[in-house]
């Protein structure tokens, strides 16, 4: 077994984790790929929470709010995605043989329980996986944010992004080949820059509670192993 340097993550996904061609909808051989990456570092025996965007199935300023949508309206779709999201990832892990368990911000109880701190943090204790769907249940706010809140919440010991890129840079390392690449970073630092891998008030909540970030290409093999266990991988965002 290796030696765990977290036993608590919370895994902040974006919607594209799971999309299909194109970058939208849920392509089911896209999930299950997910979630044996997931079970690769549970049966480490880490603690695993995960909070999903919705934007491979709703866009809510592209698809919304540039086309004069009222915002809360809007926020309330997405939120909506994430719990489809959220299902389909579920229904993934435990055909991979895991507990897996959906808690949402908003109420939908024929399809998930509604989010309570100290059942959520009591689903981990018994080695299941928890997955956070409806965002905050609150408009205006992101999931980055929910994800900060949540992982706070629950003590996570870090809280992990998945992104498409493998690192944060000063700028699209797919336009400028010269393009800077960081391996640290403080919070302050990635405030100023404005990195854009979490928006700021996600950001902030991490500083004022020192969680730990870290920023990775999800799909580069090990890299999530390398982050429990304290092997240097992508960005470490910290204090």
């Amino acid at each position: 077994m290796a030696e765990l340097k977290y036993r608590r993550i919370l895994l902040k996904l974006g919607g594209e984790a799971l999309a299909g061609e194109g970058g939208f909808g849920i392509n089911p051989s896209q999930a299950e790929d997910l979630a044996q990456k997931i079970v690769q570092v549970l049966n480490l025996g880490v603690q695993i929470a995960i909070v999903i965007g919705g934007g491979n199935i709703w866009r809510g300023k592209e698809d919304g709010l540039d086309h004069g949508m009222e915002r809360v309206t809007a926020d309330h779709m997405g939120m909506l995605a994430t719990v489809m999201n959220s299902l389909a990832l579920q229904d993934a892990l435990e055909r991979q043989g895991v507990p897996t368990r959906v808690m949402t911000g908003i109420e939908v109880r024929a399809v998930a329980e509604p989010y309570i701190q100290r059942r959520a943090v009591r689903h981990l204790e018994k080695g299941r996986v928890v997955i956070f769907g409806a965002g905050t249940g609150n408009p205006y706010f992101t999931t980055d944010t929910a994800a900060s809140l949540r992982a706070m919440e629950i003590d996570a010991e870090a809280l992990v992004k998945a992104t498409k890129v493998d690192a944060v840079y000063d700028s699209d390392p797919k336009i400028n080949a010269n393009a800077r690449r960081f391996e640290r970073l403080t919070y302050i630092d990635a405030l100023n820059m404005r990195v854009g891998v979490m928006d700021s008030t996600a950001m902030a909540m991490c500083m004022d509670n020192d969680l730990p970030v870290y920023v990775i290409n999800l799909w580069h093999e090990g890299s999530l192993h390398k982050v429990v266990t304290g092997e240097p991988v992508g960005t470490f965002i910290s204090a």
